[in-house]
């Protein structure tokens, strides 16, 4: 049996065991999914340990994505993006690589979205930056909002490094305007996932634009209601999670990956919890 898990703390409400158990059963892998939790200053002995125990392939999660970079041999984007949250063992040595950038374009693209123009991400952190990067790789150019406007200027200078893309950085101030003017809008903050706000004014949404909220809990955020109300194409945060995982299991076994029963398994446990 091969072993594939998810390293993190805390790992108890991860959506990701089911919807990889359910493509273990789909393709007919002799395989299971399980999680690791060690303490919040361990998460490199975990990935040494995970690798001698015959770990196939890990996951790696909240606080562990940049403590493990150092741990593996990385991909050029993982690197440039600063974080691991994906590590196949079935290299040698292990090779680190982010799946949350291809969760983006993945998402957008199954929902018919060309990428192409200019993009706006709103958040300079994790997931902000593995945006920005993604998006400025696919093609976009890509303008960085965050309420700290110096992170946002700091993501523009490393993505234009890594992408030569035309990638600028802005404070939350001039939002409105960006959106107007944009093709693809990504939240990419924790707005909306606790209370019922938006990031983004709801008249700077318009039916040209195709909107991916990071959000997945809850699964219909308010950015995604005026998103829809505007006419707006509109991408729910379970589909990025989705295929992050998606891009992961195909890195680790080569196959590809039966979308359709991840994607049921993943809503079947959202709804549940």
């Amino acid at each position: 049996m091969d072993v594939y898990g998810l390293v993190g703390n805390p790992v108890g409400h991860s959506l990701s065991p089911p919807m990889h158990e359910a493509a273990y059963e789909a393709l007919g892998l002799d395989a299971r999914y399980v999680t690791f939790e060690p303490p919040a200053d361990e998460g490199a002995a975990a990935v040494d340990a995970a690798a001698t125990l015959g770990v196939r392939g890990l996951n790696v999660t909240i606080p562990f994505k940049q403590d493990v970079v150092g741990a593996v041999a990385t991909t050029d984007l993982a690197a440039t993006i600063g974080a691991v949250n994906t590590i196949d063992f079935g290299t040698d040595p292990p090779t680190g690589h982010n799946t949350d950038a291809a969760g983006v374009v993945r998402a957008l693209e199954h929902h018919g979205v060309d990428l192409a123009g200019t993009a706006v991400v709103v958040g300079a952190g994790g997931a902000g930056r593995a945006a920005a990067f993604a998006l400025a790789d696919a093609g976009l150019d890509v303008d960085v909002a965050n309420r700290t406007e110096s992170r946002a200027h700091d993501l523009a200078d490393d993505v234009v490094a890594a992408t030569g893309r035309d990638v600028a950085g802005h404070g939350l101030d001039g939002l409105a305007a960006l959106v107007a003017d944009a093709d693809v809008l990504v939240n990419a903050t924790s707005v909306g996932m606790e209370e019922d706000r938006s990031p983004v004014p709801a008249d700077a949404l318009h039916a040209d634009l195709a909107v991916l909220d990071a959000v997945y809990d809850p699964i219909e955020t308010r950015l995604l209601r005026d998103a829809a109300a505007a006419g707006a194409t509109t991408v729910d945060g379970a589909w990025m999670l989705l295929f992050q995982g998606v891009e992961a299991l195909e890195i680790w076994t080569g196959e590809r990956a039966p979308v359709d029963a991840m994607n049921t398994a993943l809503r079947g446990a959202l709804s549940s919890q």
